[in-house]
């Protein structure tokens, strides 16, 4: 036996399979499975283990956004600086706590959904070569390639197996191909090559698929990391940048350039105007401190683990990875299979026609009839899903009125099932009531060429508007004591077609309209017929536009694709390899893309999209790639999850544009002050001290409630509306400084040692005013009435105003060399901030109709 069992086990003949594989139909002996255990281990799936916590404090480190702070720590500790650097370090430390503190805790939150694929087989074993085989109940792990395992109803596939022989068995692989329709399998002597994937192949069953019906016996090919249901994890490649780390990089290299570049700045102006050398050098560095928001690890981290933490416990809806809460706020296009997230799991009847496609009760009244009695008398467990919908649309008394006689089951090489009933009233006649797929029973039925043209033609235009056609059949025959074979499906007389629709989700019509409301694109990538797609948007509301297919996404380039993409609604006939491709393709044409999937087939389009989400019961391997975990496959849990990322990104944003924006102002009005003045407009402690005031406020922001209008459009920084944003309203803060500076100069206190401590207490004082104003009137972009509504931020920015009022008051004060300001300066400077106020106003008014315009 080679060391890989299972490459060609699905094209070898039986007996050379059994031959390659050292075993036969009896299977393996005790001793055979052991030795075989200790060489090719045992059949589990590949050990998966939770990062440590301190591993993930390391690792965020790496945070651009930390990296900045991190550096501006070490230029602060060259210029002994050790204030600046230890409050730095410290936001720094606590960042990074926060981060990795949260993603542990949903680690382990995931670690309590893993579950086993199976616990124990049946399988035959011998105790020596020539003693007889035994069935016995063995733990999934000690199955080794060659045992030979039975199949029943309800059983887990336990490891990857070629059938030797099966009865009616039908396979669940939704795990695996996304298909929730059972696959009908059976043994093949001597297989040929698979047209549409080894999955197709009705011969192989795999390990993670489930037996919904039938029985069978077969041999393992493969276990543990050599299955496909283990392989298909491998193999994906790095991850690309996620839209939470193209916004992190923009922004961070954004305020590297603005860091670099102030303190050279401020060097070169003060040795050129003001013949000042190195003794500036801890007023530059203080400056760039000024410029860059310390606070900003703390409070993306806050937003984030808090926006996660409200998610988890409120909806169920587990966040692994922390910016992904980010990408989700980001999402502007959402792909899914339709299977379990728009439709249920389930058929339902739509309507039964008869020849002519007229409504006839009496075709749906005799596939019913077919239903049951081969449920009764075929021994069937359970009935199929779709004979379970049709049993559920007729009144069981209807169906009892008949006698049944006996049954023939259905079989995946003839497509068929028939009952053979005794009609009420009909004596010494037995009915043959046959129903299966339409090609099959038309083949079976008494019809002239002609008309069975013609009624392939009405299935086809039924089966294009996204119906599942079932045909029904029967004949009457004279009563018999001999068994009823599939000999006896000929002659049929043709009754009617029973058309089935997928049973809609609850919840998908609202949640869809959510979702558009949010400014979200849906794409339905299945592998189902065009038609089924574009009939589940239709009845759901959702607009089908165009339809690609699998062959049309094969004849186009990718950035043909990527165009085709943004017009698409319905990806249909699409295998694993396609789903990624049109991930792939609307993530190259700028969109921010999140994908649904729960089976080993959605694992490349998980990880090609930016966000991948699952929902809890998804195999193991899906939930270990997914950024999101769903308590339920529901799309109203997608749409709380978004809520929920705009929410923290919304907040994130506002921090970033207030916070940038007023440290931008402050900065160029010291840069300016600092060339006319002949002292330092603010002392370094008197910088970071302000500074530390400023961010303790900022952290207000992380508990915000950010206006509707946040949450009905994606979120993410763009360094560019950043940069336009920051630029306008930071000029027109550096107006208002510049303007508390000619108030000073004006009350003649910028002479003398006196003027110089009164200077610095005046300037502090309007900072913080002027901050606190910004955090008001900049929050939430939008009408002042919304302004008005009870926040976090309105008290923050209350508290910063008394202290930059009170401050140069207290016994601080002169600790920090402010003194105490005239009662004139206070009326000067309210008309300043009076005048401030009215053009911020008028400043967001205009934004706002640029944003609305744009």
């Amino acid at each position: 036996m080679s060391d890989d069992a299972s490459p060609g086990a699905d094209a070898l003949p039986t007996m050379q399979l059994l031959r390659h594989l050292d075993t036969g139909p009896r299977g393996l002996t005790e001793r055979e499975a052991e030795e075989r255990l200790a060489r090719f281990g045992e059949n589990t799936l590949p050990a998966w283990r939770t990062a440590s916590w301190p591993r993930r404090f390391v690792r965020s480190l790496r945070d651009p956004f930390t990296a900045v702070l991190f550096c501006l720590a070490l230029v602060s500790a060259t210029v002994t600086a050790w204030g600046t650097a230890g409050v730095i370090l410290t936001l720094v430390v606590v960042s990074c706590v926060l981060r990795s503190s949260g993603e542990y805790r949903a680690d382990r939150s995931m670690a309590a959904l893993r579950e086993l694929v199976a616990t124990t087989a049946t399988v035959l074993r011998r105790t020596e070569r020539d003693a007889p085989a035994q069935d016995r109940e063995a733990p999934v792990g000690l199955l080794a390639a060659g045992d030979v395992v039975r199949l029943g109803p309800g059983d887990l596939v336990p490891a990857d197996v070629r059938l030797l022989k099966a009865t009616g068995l039908t396979v669940h692989q939704a795990v695996l191909t996304g298909e929730s329709a059972p696959v009908a399998k059976h043994p093949v002597d001597a297989p040929e090559p698979p047209r549409a994937g080894v999955l197709d192949q009705p011969q192989m069953c795999f390990q993670g698929s489930s037996v919904a019906s039938g029985s069978a016996t077969a041999v393992v090919v493969a276990t543990g990391p050599r299955t496909r249901f283990a392989t298909a994890h491998g193999g994906q490649g790095r991850r690309a940048a996620s839209a939470f780390d193209r916004s992190v990089h923009r922004v961070s290299w954004l305020l590297v350039r603005f860091m670099l570049l102030t303190p050279p700045l401020v060097l070169l102006a003060g040795a050129a105007l003001r013949g000042r050398g190195l003794e500036t050098l801890p007023f530059a560095v203080a400056v760039a401190v000024g410029l860059t928001p310390e606070m900003l690890p703390v409070i993306v981290t806050t937003c984030l683990a808090r926006g996660a933490s409200l998610l988890a416990r409120e909806h169920g809806v587990i966040v692994k990875r922390l910016p992904a809460l980010h990408d989700l706020g980001a999402i502007d296009v959402l792909c899914l299979d339709k299977t379990g997230t728009l439709t249920q799991d389930r058929p339902v009847l739509h309507r039964a026609l008869d020849a002519e496609g007229r409504d006839a009760p009496e075709v749906l009244r005799w596939a019913a009839v077919n239903s049951w009695w081969t449920l009764h008398l075929a021994d069937l467990p359970v009935p199929d899903a779709l004979d379970e919908a049709l049993l559920e649309a007729v009144d069981e008394d209807a169906l009892t009125s008949y006698d049944g006689v006996a049954a023939v089951p259905f079989d995946p090489v003839r497509r068929l099932a028939t009952a053979v009933v005794r009609s009420p009233g009909r004596l010494g006649v037995h009915t043959l009531v046959v129903k299966g797929a339409v090609e099959d029973v038309l083949q079976r039925c008494a019809l002239p060429d002609e008309e069975r043209d013609r009624l392939r033609a009405l299935a086809a235009r039924e089966t294009a508007d996204g119906l599942r056609l079932l045909a029904v059949a029967t004949a009457e025959r004279p009563a018999r004591h001999r068994d009823w074979t599939p000999a006896d499906e000929r002659g049929l007389v043709f009754r009617g077609f029973v058309a089935l629709r997928d049973a809609l989700a609850p919840t998908a019509a609202d949640a869809l309209a959510g979702l558009t409301r949010r400014g979200l694109a849906v794409k339905v990538l299945t592998g189902d017929h065009p038609g089924t797609g574009v009939r589940v948007c239709r009845d759901l509301g959702l607009a089908p536009g165009a339809v690609l297919t699998a062959d049309g996404i094969d004849a186009l380039t990718d950035a043909e694709l990527a165009r085709a993409a943004r017009r698409t609604t319905v990806f249909a006939r699409c295998t694993p390899a396609h789903k990624a491709r049109v991930v792939a393709a609307l993530r190259a044409g700028g969109h921010t893309t999140g994908f649904l999937g729960d089976g080993v087939n959605d694992l490349p389009a998980l990880h090609a999209a930016d966000v991948g989400i699952c929902p809890r019961d998804a195999v193991d391997v899906v939930r270990d790639s997914a950024d999101a975990v769903l308590a339920e496959k529901d799309l109203t849990a997608i749409d709380h999850a978004i809520g929920a990322g705009r929410h923290s990104s919304g907040n994130i944003a506002t921090y970033l544009r207030i916070t940038l924006s007023s440290n931008l102002g402050n900065v160029i009005a010291m840069l300016v002050a600092g060339l006319l003045l002949p002292f330092l407009p603010m002392l370094p402690a008197q910088v970071l001290v302000q500074n530390l005031f400023f961010d303790a406020a900022q952290l207000a922001f992380a508990h915000d409630r950010p206006p509707r209008s946040a949450l009905r459009r994606p979120t993410e920084l763009l360094p560019r509306a950043l940069l336009r944003f920051i630029t306008g309203f930071g000029l027109l803060n550096a107006v208002a400084d510049l303007a508390t500076f000619a108030v000073l100069a004006l009350a003649g206190h910028t002479a003398g040692s006196g003027g110089e401590a009164m200077f610095h207490a005046g300037w502090f004082t309007e900072n913080l005013l002027t901050q606190a104003l910004v955090m008001v009137l900049l929050r939430t972009g939008r009408g002042a009435a919304e302004g008005r509504a009870p926040s976090p931020v309105r008290w923050a920015a209350a508290a910063l105003a008394a202290i930059g009022v009170l401050f140069p008051l207290t016994p601080l004060g002169p600790a920090l060399n402010m003194a105490a300001l005239p009662p004139a300066y206070y009326l000067l400077l309210t008309a300043v901030l009076t005048l401030y106020a009215l053009a911020l106003l008028a400043a967001r008014a205009r934004h706002e109709r640029s944003l609305r315009d744009g």
